[in-house]
C-alpha cells in the first residue's frame, strides 16, 4: 500500500512540474492536455495563476482560473 501511494505522489509532482513548465513555455495546448478534468488544491491554484499572470499571456492565466478547486 505504501508503494502505490509513492507511486501516486511521485505522479502528482511530475504533473505539476510538467503545468508549471508548460505555463513557462506559454504552452496552451500541452497545458489544456495536462489539467484535463482535474481538480488541484487551492493553494496549488493561486501559485499557479501567479505564475501564469507573469507570463503576461492572458490565455494561460484564463486555463489556470478554470481550474476547478479539490473539495
Amino acid at each position: 500500500m505504501k508503494t502505490n501511494t509513492t507511486h501516486k505522489n511521485n505522479q502528482s509532482i511530475a504533473n505539476f512540474a510538467a503545468i508549471k513548465t508548460a505555463i513557462a513555455n506559454n504552452e496552451e495546448a500541452l497545458l489544456k492536455e495536462l489539467l484535463a478534468d482535474q481538480a488541484i488544491p487551492e493553494l496549488e491554484k493561486k501559485y499557479l495563476i501567479d505564475l501564469a499572470d507573469l507570463s503576461n499571456n492572458p490565455a494561460i492565466s484564463q486555463i489556470i482560473k478554470d481550474i476547478p478547486v479539490e473539495r
